[in-house]
């Protein structure tokens, strides 16, 4: 991909947070910035023609119940004791 020089103004703060996590990440400035430029570019994009069409669906199953996803997280993770319930230790 080639890239193209363009000016861009941004807070002094967001270039802050920037510098300090390129330089925790050992990348540059620069390089985070692309990237964020990347994502956002991605995340807008606007697609030609539709994922699914009207006349395509998606069978999930139906609804799924508490005890089937407490069932399903039980086989998958084991039965712990359950932990404080929202509260803080």
């Amino acid at each position: 991909m080639a890239l193209k020089r363009t000016n861009v103004y941004a807070d002094e703060e967001d270039l802050d947070l920037i510098k300090e996590a390129a330089k925790r990440l050992g990348v540059s400035e620069a390089e985070l910035i692309r990237e964020g430029i990347h994502r956002i570019a991605l995340a807008r994009r606007v697609w030609d023609e539709p994922f699914v069409t009207d006349e395509e669906t998606f069978d999930l199953g139906g609804p799924i119940t508490h005890d089937e996803v407490r069932e399903a997280v039980s086989e998958t993770f084991g039965s712990k004791e359950p932990r404080g319930r929202g509260h803080a230790a």
